[in-house]
């Protein structure tokens, strides 16, 4: 409860202080609403289309959330089997390599046409934005085991599945904790990339059709939910992985 409350007021904090810095900015060089609207206007339009904006909050939520666990289940199952296959690795990594390579916002539109306007799309974009992460993250903690343990293995004569559920796989912990710390902002970047693409529905949508019509107010509406979203997932993994990873030490 003590740790929720610190996080609730730096939260707090930094809300006022993007406030106040934005207020002057306005005030100083008063910019046309159209250009950059004052934080009360902004403020003002979520009482007044909260439906509209939270259903569409809602759609890229549940994109980014499905992506998310997706993404970290296959990065995770991938490579714990190039671990144990490591033929199979040499011959797998190179092509995980090439789709990073591939920027995301030429993938997104091909994603679309095959996938359709639907969900279905925004929840693959999401998946690859994060994949390469945990796949890489997951992977370099199973290789690198104490000495000592290794030995203890070999000298026991385990199979390689049994010393992966004995050894490597709490051994590497850590380092999928922060895999998925470093996921959890990108996914509902990558649900939003998908949904720039073409989408029926999403935040995305609220900012290309605030965007085509001039609405800056209703834009940068979505542009703080989508911040509000991001800032939520850090802080449910981050709480998510100081239980999966207690003796994890946070300096």
């Amino acid at each position: 409860m003590k740790v929720l409350l610190q996080v609730g007021m730096r939260f707090l904090f930094s809300v006022f202080a993007v406030l106040a810095v934005w207020a002057l900015l306005v005030a100083a060089f008063q910019p046309p609403s159209f250009m950059l609207p004052g934080p009360v206007e902004v403020i003002l339009t979520f009482p007044e289309h909260a439906g509209f904006l939270f259903h569409h909050a809602g759609i890229t939520a549940s994109e980014t959330v499905i992506g998310f666990v997706l993404g970290v289940l296959c990065g995770s199952i991938l490579a714990i089997a190039i671990w144990l296959f490591p033929l199979a690795g040499r011959v797998i990594m190179p092509t995980i390599l090439v789709t990073q390579a591939l920027p995301v916002f030429a993938i997104a539109p091909v994603l679309v046409l095959w996938l359709g306007f639907g969900m279905s799309s925004k929840i693959v974009m999401a998946i690859l934005v994060i994949f390469f992460t945990v796949t890489s993250t997951v992977y370099d903690g199973l290789r690198r085991l104490d000495p000592g343990l290794s030995d203890l293995a070999r000298l026991y004569r385990v199979s390689r599945f049994q010393e992966l559920i004995m050894f490597r796989a709490p051994a590497a912990l850590p380092a999928f904790a922060s895999g998925i710390r470093v996921a959890a902002v990108f996914a509902p970047i990558g649900a939003v990339v998908g949904e720039w693409a073409g989408a029926k529905g999403g935040l995305a949508f609220i900012m290309l059709q605030a965007n085509a019509r001039g609405n800056a107010d209703m834009l940068f509406a979505a542009v703080i939910l989508l911040a509000l979203m991001v800032l939520a997932m850090r802080y449910a993994v981050e709480h998510l992985t100081r239980i999966l990873v207690p003796w994890q030490v946070e300096i």
